[in-house]
């Protein structure tokens, strides 16, 4: 009998050292096809160059999804489908202006309209200032404080955040909230804080929100070096004015589609594995790192796999979700159509934190231990790629309308470095150029990974 257990354990242990080792090759394999024969690079190169900026609605935005669905067939995936959905068709018009006006003083600062804002008066608008940090002070003040005034709300990145993500989350309620809820206090307009640590002149856009039936006002952001200029000036001449002036307007809705390249699986066809970024991206640049790299990289990760004869168990698909920007409307309806032709979804994995150097993955939606588990079994083979940094928390919006729509579904945020990221979103700088090859690249060969080990083993633990 101690024998027999002894022979057993060891066969135990053969095994999974034989499974590590197939399986740390096929990785090897993995990065060696993305960094060698890696075609992200060139692809995000022809989509940022060849068509540019891509906000949903507009003609960029029809040529990205047809230029995209030629390359997905080109790479002979089994099938390229699209999915229809209606879009906005926000458009921001001529170049906004912005000055700090103190005393016979004018200054101009950087500024741009956010998504989705209203224009101002065809002359601008010019009103005293009201500095605040918070929305809550919006409520202290009241009526009587606001009322017909230019909200500036000022609060900065908490740089205390290792994560830039956080900073973001922390920081950002004032641009996707903060002009609806001055308006309910009799605001003119409101001009918001770039949501970025960097001191630059580059403002960033971003969708501000309102309920249907809602008052709107114009708003703006401001350069983070504007923003320091213009609180100086407040604190010295309280009675300083802003004027701003932008001609943006929202068009009637536009037809638009997802598209979706797929390797179908040889075992459970109806079983998918999903990783993607979306298609569309703000007006004023590229698009390149938001989210440029984040569909070349997905695209690029199925494409290996392809490259490689890898024959899935489950479905793999590609998707590049439309309008995540300013409306989310794409992946919603990904997700309906998921549950209306029952589609059973293993993991959905997101990449739209820019192309950088890969650290590792978010979960949300692992069950018991399973956690734990794959820290114990997937640890090892990613960490000779510095992408094993497996936590808890992870997803996007893009892949988030999958969680109630489909039950058991496992979603996924690719982690990337963070630093630099909020540094070039939503600005005028998110080009090509500060694109690194090699960084997309190591990207995708992670990606691919996950993907492989996720077909493989499941993420039932």
């Amino acid at each position: 009998m101690k024998l027999k257990l002894t022979l057993l354990t060891l066969l135990a242990f053969s095994t999974g050292a034989f499974a590590q080792n197939a399986d740390s090759i096929m990785l090897r394999k993995i990065y060696d096809e993305a960094l060698v024969n890696g075609q992200c690079y060139q692809n995000l190169h022809y989509l940022c160059k060849n068509i540019g900026q891509r906000l949903s609605g507009s003609a960029n935005a029809q040529k990205a999804v047809e230029w995209s669905e030629k390359l997905m067939k080109s790479y002979g995936f089994d099938k390229v489908f699209l999915q229809e959905c209606m879009v906005p068709h926000w458009v921001r018009g001529a170049k906004e202006q912005g000055y700090i006006i103190e005393g016979s003083k004018k200054t101009p600062v950087a500024i741009c309209a956010l998504g989705m804002s209203v224009a101002t008066p065809t002359t601008g608008l010019t009103a005293n200032v009201i500095e605040l940090h918070s929305l809550d002070e919006l409520k202290t003040l009241g009526e009587a404080g606001i009322k017909g005034k230019i909200v500036f709300f000022n609060r900065p990145f908490d740089p205390r955040f290792i994560s830039t993500g956080n900073a973001y989350g922390a920081a950002g309620d004032q641009r996707f909230a903060g002009p609806a809820a001055a308006a309910k206090y009799g605001a003119a307009g409101v001009i918001v804080r770039s949501l970025t640590e960097a001191l630059d002149n580059y403002p960033h856009t971003g969708t501000t929100r309102s309920a249907p039936g809602e008052k709107q006002i114009p708003a703006a952001a401001i350069s983070t070096i504007a923003a320091n200029e213009l609180s100086a000036v407040l604190k010295r001449s309280p009675s300083a004015k802003f004027f701003f002036k932008q001609s943006c307007q929202l068009l009637p809705d536009v037809k638009s589609y997802n598209v979706v390249g797929e390797m179908t699986g040889t075992e459970n066809p109806n079983k998918f594995i999903s990783v993607g970024g979306h298609l569309d991206s703000w007006d004023l640049a590229e698009g390149a790192h938001d989210d440029g790299t984040g569909v070349t990289g997905a695209l690029e990760a199925v494409r290996i796999l392809k490259a490689l004869g890898y024959k899935p168990k489950n479905s793999i698909r590609a998707v590049f979700f439309m309008n995540e920007e300013n409306g989310d409307r794409g992946g919603e309806k990904y997700a309906e159509l998921a549950a209306q032709n029952k589609e059973e979804h293993i993991a959905a994995i997101e990449t739209d934190g820019g192309g950088f150097t890969p650290r590792g993955f978010g979960f949300t939606g692992l069950q018991g231990g399973s956690l734990k588990a794959i820290n114990q079994t997937w640890k090892a083979l990613l960490s000779p790629y510095d992408a094993d940094k497996l936590t808890a928390g992870g997803g996007g919006t893009d892949i988030e309308p999958l969680q109630g729509n489909v039950p058991g579904i496992v979603l996924i945020g690719f982690r990337g470095d963070s630093q630099r990221y909020f540094d070039i979103h939503h600005t005028p700088n998110d080009v090509f150029e500060n694109v690194n090859k090699r960084e997309l690249e190591l990207g995708a060969g992670a990606m691919a990974s996950l993907i492989y080990l996720i077909d493989k083993y499941g993420l039932k633990f």
